[in-house]
């Protein structure tokens, strides 16, 4: 059974970090596309990151040059560095994995797996 689980969410005051981690079960990180999704209250799901098999990177305007995404195929963990946090940040954050594509997207409909999320709030 595939399984995401996400985790190193917490509450920061702006211009901090956290580093966001996301354990993949049943699932080789290393195969296949995976990305970070976030989600705001009242707000559409927004990818943020993505990673493709050979570790080719893409990321949203909003977010390039502040978030780093990586991995540890041996490790088979996805993570989500995130540097000089601002308020419109605060989201809750999904791993997500797809077994069919390869490449870095930003599109949730290339993914069919999904951690439960993980809350980042950032104060001003």
């Amino acid at each position: 059974q595939v399984q995401l689980v996400e985790s190193g969410g917490g509450s920061v005051q702006a211009g901090g970090s956290l580093r966001l981690s996301c354990a993949a079960s049943g699932y080789t990180s290393g195969t296949f596309s995976m990305g970070w999704f976030r989600q705001a209250p009242g707000k559409e799901r927004e990818g943020v990151a993505g990673i493709s098999n050979y570790g080719r990177t893409l990321y949203a305007a909003s977010v390039k040059g502040r978030f780093t995404i990586s991995k540890d195929n041996a490790k088979n963990t996805l993570y989500l560095q995130m540097n000089n946090l601002k308020p419109e940040d605060t989201a809750m954050y999904y791993c997500a994995g797809s077994r069919s594509y390869y490449n870095a997207y930003l599109s949730s409909s290339i993914y069919d797996t999904w951690g439960q999320g993980t809350q980042v709030t950032v104060s001003s």
